[in-house]
């Protein structure tokens, strides 16, 4: 992997582990990141995109095709593959958050909605 690939999932890392529940393991050879069992993202075996689930795949296509994209392979799945290195840091943020909320347990969403509202 290169330097940026390192960047990437060190910035990826920081957000996904923050939020409850989150795990990191490996799929395909390549850091994923999970909640429940569920993947949320894992990074391809380039380090330069990263496959994301999500339900608004033609959304984001819309909204910039250069950055947001997928392959015949990932047609069937609710997922984009984003260029990394094209992307916005705040979008891929809401990205992940979005995608965490859409797997994650409806105790897991209280847990994280209560905490960014300040209730203890």
């Amino acid at each position: 992997m290169e330097i940026n690939a390192f960047i990437y999932l060190g910035f990826i890392r920081n957000i996904l582990l923050a939020l409850p529940g989150v795990t990191e393991g490996v799929s395909h050879g390549t850091p994923a990141f999970y909640v429940q069992k569920k993947m949320l993202v894992r990074l391809w075996e380039n380090g330069e995109v990263l496959v994301v689930r999500t339900d608004d795949r033609d959304k984001w296509i819309e909204k910039d095709s250069e950055t947001f994209f997928f392959t015949e392979h990932y047609r069937n799945y609710p997922t984009v593959l984003i260029k990394l290195e094209r992307v916005d840091p705040k979008i891929l943020e809401q990205l992940l958050i979005e995608a965490w909320l859409g797997r994650a347990s409806k105790n897991l969403v209280k847990e994280y909605k209560d905490r960014i509202a300040g209730v203890k």
